[in-house]
């Protein structure tokens, strides 16, 4: 593995949780971030950051990447419609080996608009951890679970999920265990998923309250919300990813924050199904930890997390006609700082001694960037994505100065194609 000396570039990082903006030499040794420099008797790469800026890569907390074959396939249709009559079909047709190739060409575009870790929910057993391994980027695994029982009907996804842990776990690839919703899962399911996480010390993340029908459903059917419901089986805590958390009612944000739980929210997908605004001015009031995502390209229909950021201030100061909620600095902690809290990973997340090097070097003289004014609002307000000259993740560049390293773009292209003129 080589090793770097980053100069001249401006490092973003957080200290005591603010932002910090400084001019400082970044040295990589053996993955992982120092500030001591090296020896005479180390070899090293120097690496010229002049007009970069240099920040932790962004954290995608929730997505399905192998979804990008359906990009722009099933627009504009109702959220029931959407899921249970056109997504759903598609994937329980899907030959598994294809997924490959559709989940590579979501890491191509995270990869290429500076994600550089992600958390997937996904439906095909070791497709998307090959992919991952093979790309090089960091990522956080979850066999899709449904079913009354898991020992029974929802055996088969479950050991899946153990057995792509065992073959895959490594620095860069780790494994939760991720129930679809609690639509799909019964509740005795869902407390064996929270007794079996406990078991194996496991993360677990699910889909929470994204709809109307979906809280509707759950008082009619359990007299109680879906966050009670969760609460009440014993499923909410510190090592709980909460995907959405739109349709808030009652008491369920105090439930959260007394919980522990991380709520993830993903505006573009909440929006477009037609799902609402989770109130995420009111979370951040209570302290709740809340991180972004993209969903799947199905319903975003993009795994852009700078547009994400934009989206999510934007269209919150407009929901709460306030222009003070949800600042550009809040967004940029939520998208990199806070994931490391969720996902009990310090390593990432930030630009300090001993973390894991995840970086990303934006181009400070991009004509949407320039003049640098405020470099966390030009994060959130002007970056798309395109800015992004380098990303490093654990030390190894996967893409530099636009040059992706670890992915073959033409035949990415060229497999999903043929998979597309397959099964859509």
């Amino acid at each position: 593995m080589k090793n770097y000396k980053i100069n001249n570039g401006v490092i973003l990082s957080f200290r005591d949780g603010d932002i910090v903006t400084e001019a400082r030499t970044i040295y990589v040794r053996e993955g992982k971030i120092t500030f001591s420099p090296f020896g005479e008797d180390e070899s090293y790469e120097t690496v010229d950051a002049s007009r970069r800026l240099i920040m932790p890569g962004l954290v995608n907390m929730h997505t399905h990447a192998y979804m990008t074959m359906m990009r722009n396939y099933a627009d504009d249709v109702p959220f029931q419609e959407w899921l249970f009559n056109r997504v759903m079909p598609v994937e329980d047709n899907l030959p598994k080996e294809a997924a490959y190739w559709t989940s590579m060409l979501g890491y191509l575009e995270m990869i290429s608009t500076g994600t550089t870790c992600f958390v997937d929910m996904h439906m095909y057993h070791r497709q998307p951890p090959l992919a991952a391994k093979d790309a090089g980027i960091r990522a956080y695994f979850g066999r899709g679970l449904v079913g009354d029982d898991l020992c029974k009907d929802g055996y088969s996804r479950y050991s899946e999920a153990l057995e792509e842990k065992k073959e895959f776990e490594s620095d860069t690839l780790n494994f939760i265990l991720a129930p679809h919703a609690i639509y799909t899962c019964s509740p005795r399911l869902l407390q064996q998923v929270a007794e079996a996480a406990k078991e194996h010390g496991m993360l677990k993340e699910i889909h929470l309250s994204e709809s109307l029908t979906e809280v509707e459903d759950c008082l009619k059917n359990h007299g109680k919300t879906p966050v009670q419901l969760l609460s009440d089986l014993g499923f909410l805590d510190e090592e709980t990813i909460l995907a959405h958390c739109v349709q808030m009612r009652d008491n369920d944000l105090d439930i959260l924050k007394n919980s522990g739980a991380s709520v993830v929210t993903n505006v573009a997908s909440n929006a477009k199904l037609g799902n609402g605004i989770a109130p995420i001015s009111q979370m951040k009031e209570k302290g709740i930890n809340v991180c972004v995502g993209t969903d799947g390209a199905a319903s975003n229909n993009t795994l852009n997390m700078f547009r994400e950021m934009g989206l999510l201030s934007l269209m919150h100061k407009a929901h709460t006609r306030d222009c003070l909620a949800i600042p550009s600095d809040y967004i940029v902690k939520a998208a990199t700082f806070n994931a490391s809290r969720a996902l009990k990973n310090p390593a990432i997340g930030n630009i300090t001694e001993g973390a894991a090097a995840d970086l990303i070097f934006i181009d400070l003289d991009a004509p949407s960037l320039f003049p640098n004014n405020n470099l966390s609002s030009a994060l959130c307000y002007s970056a798309n994505g395109s800015e992004v000259d380098s990303v490093m993740i654990n030390g190894r560049f996967v893409m530099r100065k636009r040059e992706l390293l670890t992915i073959d773009k033409e035949r990415v292209y060229y497999e999903v194609g043929k998979i597309v003129d397959t099964n859509l």
